[in-house]
């Protein structure tokens, strides 16, 4: 039943254009790096109301916060032990509710997180359910008896190093942790674990919420007969890191099981019910055949993203392919590319190296932007934030910590928000915020972003506004066109539109192709991209674009 204080939000959701998320920007958040108003060096719910104005300049539709619910914080909040409730160290549910009310009168929809593989190993459901092997909760979470020799129940490892089954002595049983120990599995094939998790949505809903993302959305059950994991045949890079033993298995067994299904239809029903969207996170060794099973058919998540382009490699045929692979398994689903996030190292870094221009990134964002699906940017990219180089003793990941030096973890993707050169901080906080500013990006802050023209803040909310007018780059087709590395080259076609052409220069040094398709296309203007049109020759210097339309209209 849905209440008559959460009709107004889905009245005026189901207003608006069918599937319009498709047509939407995300601009996702990590709370604790964005905006702190009470000094104590971490970001809160206030910080991110108060910065909604720039966020809306910005032009984008859908804000995506990361985890501020109640938890210990050993995982910085993707360890919950309330789902219904806001951890003091960011406000209240009070605060939450001002935001999003703030966001509404903006135009802006507010998208959670929800992580529902796992919880806090404070939380009151694993406290009860470790305390017997007979209480209500004892098979909420996945127990399992050693082995004949003690050790664990099977071969499976945590994405946080070592293996994924923790002893505990009230029960003498192992319990399953795909990530830290202190965030234990649940067993989703509990019935009560699904339903508990559909009233924690149904919660957030009736406040307001305009959409989740999922967290680590194939791991909620798992193998009832706990197989071991076979080897990998071919190492998934795209997940973790190479020194990383978990890259080294299959996971057929641990994750992505067919059973998961059945409960992201649950999961859609009650999401379409209010109107309200989401999005799903893919880790898996096939992650595009994931994406496009998870988004199939209408029925379970609206789109998924996976890690296929937040990995190092960096070319034009490496684009190409995920997105045609993706588009030839989906069945009506829908994608979001993300270049940047909040467990990646930042793009501007992994794909551009070192002391790359500006140029470079307008190019990425222009690119990412042109692709068939939602785009998903990350705070900072809109600055052309680098990677945070940081010192082990600033270091806060424990997964950093764990795998150090070879792999330094996700603090350097997740330092504060840059406001103002001109203030303490950046304008971040007034107190010691939780991880160090790098003084580039103090040089690279908003406001003096927004005074520079020619700055990359300023393309950003150009081109944003400016793909909103191109029906074709919202929700047009997508087919590339031959190049040569560096360039990617593509047509979005849409019924009763021209098709719109977009080629990008991904390399240093300036390039001229022969694009057939351009001979008979019309240069774009606008979009503040540096790149001639010959015919069908297309000129373009060092992180360049051209965009054209076809001079024919698509029946």
């Amino acid at each position: 039943m849905i209440s008559a204080n959460a009709s107004k939000f889905v009245a005026q959701r189901l207003a608006l254009t069918p599937d319009w998320w498709r047509e939407a920007v995300i601009y996702q958040i990590y709370p604790r790096s964005f905006a702190d108003t009470n000094g104590d060096g971490v970001g809160d719910l206030a910080g991110i109301t108060a910065k909604l104005d720039y966020i809306a300049a910005l032009g984008v539709d859908i804000v995506w916060i990361s985890p501020f619910f109640t938890s210990p914080m050993k995982d910085f909040g993707y360890d919950v032990s309330d789902y219904c409730d806001v951890d003091p160290l960011f406000g209240s549910l009070a605060d939450f509710d001002a935001l999003v009310a703030r966001a509404h009168g903006l135009g802006l929809k507010i998208m959670i997180d929800q992580v529902l593989s796992h919880t806090a190993e404070v939380h009151p459901w694993f406290a009860e359910s470790r305390a017997s092997r007979d209480n209500p909760k004892a098979d909420w979470y996945v127990w399992a008896d050693p082995q004949p020799d003690g050790t664990p129940p099977n071969n499976w490892l945590s994405v946080f190093g070592g293996s994924s089954w923790q002893w505990d002595t009230r029960r003498r049983q192992f319990y399953l942790h795909n990530f830290l120990v202190s965030q234990p599995d649940m067993n989703f094939h509990q019935p009560a674990v699904q339903q508990a998790h559909l009233d924690n949505l149904r919660f957030w809903l009736e406040r307001g919420v305009d959409g989740f993302r999922m967290d680590a959305c194939n791991f909620h059950f798992h193998d009832t007969e706990l197989r071991s994991n076979p080897p990998a045949t071919k190492r998934d890079s795209s997940t973790v890191s190479d020194v990383n033993p978990y890259g080294m298995q299959a996971h057929l067994y641990d994750k992505t099981r067919p059973e998961n299904l059945a409960f992201l239809k649950q999961v859609g029903s009650l999401l379409r019910a209010y109107g309200a969207v989401a999005i799903g996170e893919v880790g898996a060794d096939d992650s595009l055949a994931v994406m496009a099973e998870y988004t199939a058919d209408g029925d379970k998540l609206h789109m998924a993203y996976s890690f296929n382009l937040l990995t190092q490699e960096f070319t034009a045929q490496h684009i190409r392919t995920q997105v045609e692979q993706f588009e030839a398994r989906v069945k009506g689903g829908w994608a979001s590319w993300s270049v940047g996030n909040h467990d990646a190292v930042r793009v501007m870094s992994r794909w551009g190296g070192k002391n790359n221009p500006p140029a470079f990134a307008k190019m990425v964002l222009a690119m990412q932007l042109a692709l068939k699906g939602t785009p998903c940017l990350y705070q900072g990219d809109e600055l052309a934030l680098t990677e945070a180089e940081l010192a082990f003793e600033d270091l806060q990941d424990p997964y950093g910590i764990t795998f150090w030096p070879e792999f330094k973890g996700r603090d350097g993707c997740r330092t504060p928000m840059p406001w103002d050169a001109a203030l303490p901080n950046a304008g971040f906080t007034c107190g010691k915020p939780w991880l160090p500013l790098p003084p580039e990006h103090v040089a690279q802050a908003a406001a003096g972003q927004l005074h520079d023209a020619d700055s990359v803040l300023r393309f950003a909310q150009n081109i944003i506004a400016w793909r909103k007018g191109l029906p074709q780059l919202t929700r047009g087709d997508i087919h590339f066109l031959d190049a040569p590395e560096p360039v990617l080259a593509l047509r979005r076609s849409l019924a009763g539109q021209a098709d719109v052409l977009a080629v990008f220069n991904l390399g240093q040094a300036a390039v001229e192709i022969q694009l057939p398709a351009a001979a008979h296309a019309e240069a774009l203007s606008g979009h503040g991209l540096p790149g001639q049109q010959h015919g069908a020759t297309i000129a373009l210097p060092a992180y360049g674009a051209w965009f054209g339309i076809a001079k024919q209209t698509q029946a």
